[in-house]
């Protein structure tokens, strides 16, 4: 092998160097430089990103933040809109309430009008029916029938004696 002969080492160390300077050469003045516009380019775009996606962050914050305000106040309007239609039932229901006790009342203090004349009504039919009754009852137990006002008079001594 000729490349571990010692009698060709230093040209071959020669042109190693020679190589290797001017690939080294090539690299530092054409390679090297676009790599490093590449990175940078790079790193700025990521950069780029970072900002934007920072900037969407804050932007997306205040969204929500609007977001939460806008709810917090529809929700307190509802809970006042509730509030008031709430109040205001309440004070249609009281008047209704008060309309409907009060007409009960008239209904009530009309039914013991009612009931009061049918009452004396039906206690002068009472003692009507109790005259013909006492009279038809004496009739039968004595046999002769009693005066008209002999009957009546005692209904009403005993009508009397009951009220």
């Amino acid at each position: 092998m000729p490349q571990f002969d010692i009698s060709s080492f230093t040209p071959q160390l020669f042109w190693l160097l020679v190589t290797f300077s001017v690939l080294f050469f090539m690299m530092w003045r054409h390679a090297l430089p676009r790599i490093s516009q590449i990175l940078a380019a790079r790193q700025r775009h990521i950069e780029s990103d970072l900002e934007k996606a920072t900037n969407l962050r804050q932007e997306a914050d205040q969204v929500l933040a609007e977001y939460e305000k806008a709810l917090a106040e529809a929700r307190s309007k509802a809970t006042e809109a509730i509030k008031k239609v709430s109040d205001e039932m309440a004070a249609q229901s009281a008047e209704r309430h008060e309309v409907f006790g009060q007409e009960l009342a008239g209904k009530t203090r009309e039914a013991e009008a009612r009931i009061a004349k049918a009452k004396e009504a039906a206690l002068d039919q009472v003692t009507v029916v109790a005259g013909e009754v006492a009279a038809a009852a004496t009739a039968k137990l004595i046999g002769t029938a009693p005066a008209p006002s002999q009957v009546e008079g005692a209904v009403k001594d005993a009508m009397r004696g009951r009220g």
